[in-house]
């Protein structure tokens, strides 16, 4: 008996991927039209990037996110340095130095 609110559709297989259909559908215990049925959410969901990752991406994905924050990190740090050492150079070619400032009497 066919359920209501459903429609009846024709589908040509191989024989190899009907043998695969008809192997994973009893292997799920579900009949072949459950288990296209299922087979087509599930790849109406992968093209919508409507799935969840496994565990093992999400920690790889977690591990490259701090590797660029820490990464960032670093380079801003040496930004910093650079710029520094850069000032320190231009001020004492250009005399800035507080060795150089004149004495006012005071130790």
């Amino acid at each position: 008996m066919a359920k209501e609110n459903t429609v009846r559709f024709t589908a040509r297989f191989d024989p190899d991927s009907y043998e695969k259909l008809k192997y994973w559908a009893a292997k799920r215990k579900l009949s072949v039209n459950e288990y296209l049925e299922l087979a087509l959410e599930h790849m109406i969901a992968w093209e919508n990037s409507d799935y969840d990752l496994p565990r093992a991406e999400i920690a790889r994905l977690n591990q490259l996110i701090d590797a660029m924050t820490s990464l960032s990190s670093n380079i801003k740090s040496l930004e910093d340095v650079t710029v520094s050492g850069f000032e320190s150079l231009i001020g004492l070619t250009k005399g800035d130095s507080n060795y150089l400032s004149p004495e006012d009497g005071e130790l």
